[in-house]
């Protein structure tokens, strides 16, 4: 079996936080989130990464990650371009946000072979996370339907406090296998709890203990060629809906393959605490999380 891969999905504009999160340093040596995923994946035995990034975003994104990560893994770059679109489609005018998460997966159809795990560039998920994953990608392989995986994480753990969030919403059966994902983009804390929306008015009531996908994934290559066919089907349907803002969601499509009944995803339960940066007004907890697991030493002061 091919040693699997680590993809990062590092393309995203960074709208709500502000500005190019995902090389915002997170402690005094200048280290981001994205180095501490990439020192945990290394640790738990991936070889190679592969960026997705925005082609505009490339030189800063070597200095100031991939130069130092490549002096210890192999190193390869995915451009997530708005003008990769099936053929004979028109972008439409204004339009400047990426294609979402499952047309970036799809981007890589030329330079992925293995298999491989997906993450966001902007979330910490700690080393069990990445060791549980490797662990499974290393013994598992489609047979009479696609074999994939998933991290799942509990939503009160995934909350901010200074504004909404986007979480993939999960039911499981009794072995852990997921039964069906609703990608929730407007989740909000509340005092007792919390609720999301679907359109900005009505709130309905969300259990904090729902297990929620943080873009953490495991996939055979088989799922390129089903990202290709659902990148299509939403040009073809959804695009002309909403122009300029609407996105293929990866849970979504994968959503669709579950209820067709040709893939599996196994949940794998993390016993590391997620964290990220969504807003600006989060990065203090970030900060003085890292600092904290550096005090225990989980990481060395300085990585790479």
């Amino acid at each position: 079996m091919d040693k699997p891969v680590l993809v990062i999905l590092a393309a995203g504009m960074g709208s709500r936080y502000g500005g190019l999160k995902q090389i915002d340093p997170v402690d005094d040596q200048g280290n981001k989130i994205i180095d501490f995923s990439i020192y945990d994946a290394m640790r738990a035995g991936f070889k190679k990464v592969v960026f997705i990034i925005k082609k505009e975003n490339e030189e800063d994104f070597r200095t100031c990650v991939g130069n130092a990560v490549s002096k210890h893994m192999e190193v390869d770059y995915v451009f997530q371009d708005l003008n990769k679109v099936p053929e004979g489609f028109v972008i439409p005018e204004g339009r400047v946000k990426p294609w979402g998460t499952a047309h970036a997966i799809l981007c890589c159809k030329d330079v992925i072979k293995e298999p491989f795990a997906v993450i966001n560039a902007d979330d910490y998920y700690g080393r069990n996370a990445f060791q549980t994953l490797y662990d499974y990608l290393t013994t598992h392989q489609d047979d009479d339907k696609f074999r994939y995986a998933m991290v799942g994480y509990e939503l009160g753990n995934t909350l901010t406090e200074n504004g909404s969030v986007a979480r993939g919403c999960c039911v499981t059966d009794e072995n852990n296998f997921l039964v069906t994902i609703a990608e929730r983009t407007q989740i909000e804390k509340r005092e007792k709890g919390a609720e999301y929306t679907e359109d900005g008015e009505h709130f309905i009531p969300i259990d904090l203990k729902t297990p929620v996908s943080m873009n953490m994934w495991g996939f055979t290559p088989s799922v390129l060629k089903e990202m290709e066919s659902a990148v299509n089907q939403f040009f073809a349907t959804e695009v002309e809906k909403n122009p300029l803002k609407s996105e293929c969601f990866l849970p979504i499509e994968i959503d669709k393959l579950l209820q067709r009944g040709v893939a599996t995803v196994e949940v794998l339960r993390s016993s590391d605490k997620w964290f990220g940066v969504t807003y600006k007004e989060d990065k203090p907890f970030v900060v003085e999380s890292i600092a904290e697991l550096k005090r225990q030493g989980v990481y060395p002061t300085q990585l790479w």
